[in-house]
């Protein structure tokens, strides 16, 4: 398994505030590692809604492949920040890198690269990124 290419901090536009919640913590008092992936899953549940692309307060895409670097043990009851950056925009599908850290002195937790691939239930098969879509991404991120 290869490491996630997360770009530095300075390079990522996004950011949103989280809170861990103490019965996150397991039996070894850090944070499950499921909980990440939903700390991974608000952060993208954000940045959609910053971008207004969630239909009805949904996502119109699938997660198909992430891949997670557990840097350091998070805890419960903490507040966290989440980075996310959309580094590719494919026909059907997008990649995302992600950072998660304490806020409060900034002690990185993990680093994710993320794969989400256009949904369409109907057919029950991979769509086309709509052009909406496409285009309010590249436009807050910055690409061709």
């Amino acid at each position: 398994m290869h490491v996630p290419q997360v770009p530095d901090s300075s390079k990522i536009r996004f950011r949103t505030k989280l809170r861990t919640r103490w019965s996150d913590e397991d039996n070894q008092n850090v944070l499950n590692n499921a909980v990440y992936m939903t700390l991974l899953e608000e952060g993208r549940h954000a940045y959609f809604g910053k971008l207004g692309l969630l239909e009805a307060n949904h996502f119109a895409f699938l997660l198909a492949q992430t891949n997670i670097r557990f840097l350091a043990p998070g805890r419960g009851g903490v507040e966290i920040e989440v980075e996310l950056l959309t580094t590719h925009l494919g026909r059907t599908s997008f990649q995302q890198s992600y950072r998660i850290r304490e806020s409060h002195g900034g002690r990185v937790w993990c680093e994710a690269e993320a794969v989400c691939v256009v949904y369409d239930a109907h057919s029950k098969d991979s769509a086309p990124l709509p052009v909406h879509f496409r285009a309010a991404i590249a436009e807050f991120e910055g690409l061709a």
